[in-house]
């Protein structure tokens, strides 16, 4: 029981930017490798371009990471503490950080960038259309309906509803109209927990996975995971990845 409340103190351990640093650096949760390279392909598909937007761009951690970046760059960031931790990152970059509110309304011209790049953000199909240039590229990779539901299960907690059937096939019906699609792909790696702390600090990080997630609200479920952990070593989930790529009609 005291390692059981010594890693409850982990629910109130700061969580900035889009940094899970705490728990990975010490290998307190591991991942799969997924079957492609959100990476790879955003530095194929920036080469050349002339100008670019990163949509829910965290801290900035990883665009920043994109150098060199084409010349005119903007990104987006919906939740206010991230905004000036990536203006302070991508600043000197020459890369401007925009606030919005919802991805239904950017606050763009028409036909502004050559490439859109979104890692795990929500996006408006009609507002990408209308910002891109046309035979331009739109690059996501999206966290699916499914993911980590075992940990939803296990706490008694049902999937949100709003994204329970978000998935590769999905978001294909929904582009397919205005783009092209040049690559897609879909995924279910796992993610392992090795401590009960690790767990609650992820869900503390994505309030999605479990609306009005509290510890003490899960006290008792909580408890039962951390004990299945100390018996068994770890918990395993399964995540739930897709890749679009898509050229602009």
């Amino acid at each position: 029981m005291e390692l059981f409340n010594l890693l409850l103190e982990d629910s109130v351990k700061a969580f900035t930017g889009w940094d899970f640093s705490y728990v990975e650096d010490t290998g307190r949760v591991q991942y799969e490798p997924l079957p492609w390279s959100y990476g790879s392909k955003a530095r194929k598909y920036l080469f050349g371009a002339g100008s670019a937007l990163d949509m829910g761009t965290g801290g900035g951690e990883f665009l920043s990471k994109l150098l060199p970046l084409p010349e005119y760059t903007v990104a987006t960031e919906s939740y206010l503490p991230n905004v000036p931790i990536a203006r302070n990152r991508l600043s000197p970059l020459g890369v401007d950080v925009v606030q919005i509110k919802e991805d239904g309304q950017l606050p763009f011209l028409d036909e502004s960038f050559e490439v859109i790049l979104n890692k795990h953000e929500s996006y408006d199909v009609s507002e990408v259309t209308r910002v891109l240039k046309q035979n331009a590229i739109f690059l996501t990779q999206q966290v699916g309906g499914t993911d980590s539901k075992e940990l939803n299960q296990l706490l008694g907690a049902p999937l949100n509803p709003d994204f329970e059937n978000w998935s590769l096939q999905t978001a294909v019906e929904e582009l397919e109209d205005r783009f092209t699609i040049l690559e897609s792909a879909e995924a279910f790696p796992s993610m392992r927990f090795y401590d009960i702390g690790a767990v609650i600090y992820y869900l503390k990080a994505i309030p999605w996975q479990v609306p009005q997630f509290t510890v003490d609200a899960y006290r008792d479920a909580l408890f039962e995971m951390h004990l299945f952990i100390e018996k068994n070593g770890y918990l395993n989930v399964r995540q739930h990845r897709f890749l679009l790529a898509a050229r602009s009609k």
